[in-house]
């Protein structure tokens, strides 16, 4: 460039200039640039930023009591430029923002990799902590301080120590990390390490530091195992504190290793004798033993026979009588029983136990106080569709059926005759022991009127009459145990015509009829006063006149019936 130039520079050579002098500057608004301290005073550093631009950053911003290390004139700083200008002419710039600037450039790299960073907790804020990573601040959630809740933060506050980064974003400037991450990742290598050392069938000590509803978490010196309920005792325990404590030093077994998820499972009953052995040469089936029951469930009732060893009564052995009822309404917890061994699967630990089987079977008792064909009473229990149920002995029921309540009525109609609560009599006809049954039956209190040489064809029977409809009377007889029906037609009431009338009778008359005809097969009997009647006129006729002896029918029926009237007195 010329002098000419040089004393009046157009437009253009005024940019070249300033590129001239700009160049290899990191000189810009929003950016972190290098300035040289041009003097310190009171309460303010005062620092070159270029292109005679400078600005004034407070003194407190590069550290504060002892220790903390103060710029000198002349020295090179780092300053985060806001704006080149201001109002009075100032750059503004702010070195505490430029020592954040350079931490979360830090620490991006950091996060990057995923390696931890080390930081210190400075404060408390709503929900957790915050953390100072050496210019940045982040978030600390409470969750996220210790593997197990922290009560006491105060030993923790200001010290120094790693944390890992969960979330970044620079443009909010949120930084979320984690203390737990870090202990958890420690407590996995000494995990790792631990579960190396351990092997299956190892005997431990170790020390309770938790107990569940399931089983207790025991200490084995740096890993946890777990100790489960059923493998504490080889008896049953319904809650692991009935047998430990927190804090208790135990000796246990190792009994499984994961080595994919690290999970160790410890047992205390291994370290006993196993009860189960040689378990069915102590109970064989049929024994009669004693027990106490231990837990009663919907389905039956477990009772212990010796510590470790239960066995199940099943809600269907625990009675013979009562069918549908809660086995907690026939024992109780505690309860000293005797029970029968039914079965023994010593493989699958299992005995089947029978509580009614120690009780005498109240069939067979039945049996032998009433043997089959013996009378017996009892109360009316129900009345089904298909028979009555009789209360007897022993809180046992007979059943009557429908077919064996009367020899004549059916025994829909025949059942109506009966109500709840009635004390009946019946006759045992069979009892199933197997079945657990009792067939009784009512008609066979009587004989049957259809069997034998009872009635016969031609007998003269004196009937009651039971019933009167429109086309004749319903009348009984015979045996009033087991007694015969039979229906008479209108038009056998009488061999007059005029006489043949239903309504001449009244219910209670006591009538002579003829049996005229028998049918078994279909238990039917037919009676007749028409033909009672024409057989005394006949018999009247031939006893006491003749054709030719010129006596009247009146004559003959009036003899007839003073030698019949005479033979009754």
């Amino acid at each position: 460039m010329t002098d000419t130039q040089l004393l009046n520079p157009t437009r253009d050579d005024f940019a070249a200039l300033l590129d001239e002098q700009l160049s290899g500057r990191d000189f810009g608004e929003g950016q972190v640039v290098h300035g040289r301290v041009v003097s310190v005073e009171k309460d303010f550093v005062i620092v070159d930023v270029g292109l005679k631009t400078e600005g004034r950053v407070p003194l407190k911003e590069f550290g504060q009591g002892e220790g903390a290390s103060l710029p000198k004139a002349g020295e090179t700083v780092e300053v985060y430029l806001e704006r080149v200008e201001n109002a009075m002419g100032e750059a503004v710039i702010s070195r505490e923002k430029a020592r954040r600037e350079e931490a979360w450039t830090r620490l991006e790299g950091v996060f990057e990799k995923g390696e931890p960073v080390m930081g210190a907790i400075v404060g408390r804020v709503k929900g957790g902590f915050t953390v100072d990573l050496g210019g940045a601040s982040a978030f600390l959630p409470g969750s996220q301080v210790d593997i197990r809740p922290v009560r006491d933060i105060a030993p923790l506050m200001g010290k120094e120590q790693p944390f890992s980064i969960l979330k970044m974003d620079r443009p909010r400037g949120n930084i979320v990390v984690s203390r737990r991450a870090i202990l958890e990742e420690a407590r996995a290598e000494q995990r790792t390490e631990l579960v190396g050392q351990l092997q299956e069938g190892e005997v431990r000590e170790g020390v309770v530091k938790n107990i569940t509803d399931y089983g207790a978490f025991v200490d084995l010196g740096g890993i946890d195992g777990l100790l489960h309920v059923t493998d504490m005792s080889w008896k049953r325990v319904s809650h692991p504190s009935q047998v430990l404590a927190v804090g208790d030093t135990v000796k246990v077994q190792v009994i499984k290793i994961n080595p994919e998820t690290q999970r160790i499972s410890l047992g205390m009953k291994q370290l006993q004798s196993d009860p189960w052995e040689g378990v069915e040469a102590k109970y064989p089936s049929g024994a009669k033993m004693s027990g106490r029951v231990t837990n009663i469930t919907d389905y039956g009732a477990f009772v212990e026979l010796e510590a470790g060893v239960e066995g199940l009564v099943h809600v269907s052995e625990m009675s013979w009588t009562k069918k549908n009822v809660h086995p907690g309404k026939i024992v109780s917890t505690s309860q000293e029983v005797e029970v029968v061994v039914l079965d023994v699967d010593s493989t699958k630990r299992r005995i089947s136990l029978g509580l009614k089987q120690a009780q005498a079977n109240p069939w067979e008792a039945f049996l032998e106080a009433h043997p089959i064909g013996s009378e017996v009473e009892g109360e009316v229990k129900n009345a089904t569709e298909f028979g009555l149920f009789i209360g007897l002995d022993n809180e046992i029921d007979g059943m009557v059926h429908l077919s064996d309540i009367d020899w004549n009525t059916p025994g829909e109609e025949a059942i109506q005759r009966y109500s709840k609560g009635e004390m009946v009599k019946a006759r045992v006809l069979d009892v199933d022991i197997d079945k657990e049954r009792v067939s009784l039956g009512i008609k066979q209190l009587g004989g049957d009127p259809m069997e034998g040489d009872t009635f016969r064809k031609g007998q003269t029977v004196t009937v009651t009459v039971t019933a009167i409809e429109s086309g004749g009377i319903e009348v009984r007889f015979g045996d009033e145990n087991a007694p015969a029906t039979a229906f008479i037609r209108k038009s056998d009431l009488s061999r007059d015509r005029a006489e043949q009338r239903p309504e001449r009778f009244a219910v209670g008359d006591r009538v002579d009829a003829l049996i005229t005809a028998i049918d078994k097969a279909s238990r039917r009997i037919s009676v007749s006063i028409k033909a009672l009647e024409m057989a005394e006129e006949k018999e009247a006729v031939e006893q006491f006149g003749s054709q030719d002896s010129g006596a009247s029918l009146g004559d003959i029926l009036g003899a007839a019936l003073r030698e019949k009237q005479g033979s009754k007195d």
